[in-house]
């Protein structure tokens, strides 16, 4: 499965974390869950700066990272964004394959 990273940042009234978050985050597990979508959360956490959350989730492809996303941005009324990555132990890998070829 490959490695997501998702920032989200949340709109208009819904900008107050502390008001209702538990509900809209039950409304986007209860989607995922219902469109039978394989993920695997590693981390969730609440930020300072310009997004109010960051989630790390594994899935299957790029897909079904986007399927989550507009079901965060639709029912959880948020900007998303979603970032491919690779974990430092395999980028270092990588790096040496493309040394080795080079």
């Amino acid at each position: 499965m490959s490695l997501f990273i998702m920032a989200t940042r949340l709109m208009g009234k819904d900008a107050y974390p502390a008001l209702h978050i538990e509900e809209k985050e039950g409304r986007v597990m209860r989607a995922i869950e219902e469109a039978g979508l394989e993920v695997e959360w590693l981390g969730n956490y609440a930020t300072l700066g310009p997004y109010d959350y960051i989630d790390i989730f594994r899935a299957p492809d790029e897909e079904t990272a986007i399927k989550v996303s507009t079901l965060v941005r639709s029912l959880g009324n948020a900007y998303a964004e979603v970032w491919g990555a690779v974990d430092w132990k395999r980028f270092r890998r990588l790096l040496t394959e493309l040394k080795e070829a080079a």
